[in-house]
């Protein structure tokens, strides 16, 4: 299930361009135009991570992220800062409030785009972690009382990489078990052949394989693809 970002400026163009870019790289993007309107979003829509402006009407970004992180639950919530006043003391103040990244405007959707992928796949792997410490037998639930050792080692195994993958991750996994080059894998997800490369190389090194073929056995086997 693709990932939600949501996304707070109370500039139209820069919420429609961020937007139209995260939902073309394979995530779910919601927009608000202020830190109110966004607070509410956050309560019901449960985003995995926030965009949001620092200047805006109502409720600025600062305040917003200050009321977020009052909630125990979005206590980790990735949070990136958008804001045209880069000196020291507003970086600063962006950090102490919980802030992950402090972008200066303008910037480039390219850059946004790989501190999104960045932060995304440090908090599903935190999430991993914390649901296999907090609830340990969760990953053997489906598993026969009669399988041996190294059964539930390799289903525990194919869980924890399956909740690490990202969305795009998943996308282009199941795509090159089907065979389809990185060119195709490309055009099908609107990336460079590049791009996928990248997303192919993350994939070998989460499933610890070394190749393309046996990546593709590691997931048919361990059921990360239909």
């Amino acid at each position: 299930m693709p990932l939600t970002i949501l996304v707070v400026d109370d500039d139209l163009g820069t919420r429609l361009s961020i937007g139209d870019y995260l939902e073309l790289s394979g995530y779910i993007a919601l927009m608000a135009e202020n830190g109110q309107a966004a607070l509410s979003m956050v309560d019901e829509h449960k985003p995995h991570l926030v965009i949001t402006d620092v200047m805006m009407p109502q409720m600025d970004g600062f305040d917003l992220v200050r009321q977020i992180r009052r909630q125990p639950e979005f206590r980790l919530l990735p949070v990136i800062f958008l804001s045209a006043r880069t000196n020291t003391e507003e970086r600063i103040r962006g950090y102490q409030l919980g802030g992950d990244v402090y972008l200066p405007k303008p910037f480039e959707l390219s850059e946004l785009g790989a501190v999104v992928r960045n932060l995304l796949e440090r908090s599903q792997l935190i999430e991993s972690e914390w649901r296999q410490r907090s609830h340990p037998t969760d990953v053997n639930t489906r598993i026969s009382p009669y399988a041996n050792e190294a059964e539930i080692d390799a289903r525990a195994l194919a869980v924890a990489i399956a909740l690490e993958l990202t969305a795009r991750e998943k996308g282009v996994l199941t795509l090159l078990s089907d065979g389809l080059s990185n060119a195709q894998i490309g055009d099908r997800l609107h990336l460079s052949p590049r791009t996928v490369e990248k997303y192919v190389s993350s994939l070998l090194r989460k499933t610890d394989t070394n190749n393309r073929a046996e990546l593709v056995r590691f997931a048919v086997s361990h059921h990360l693809v239909e």
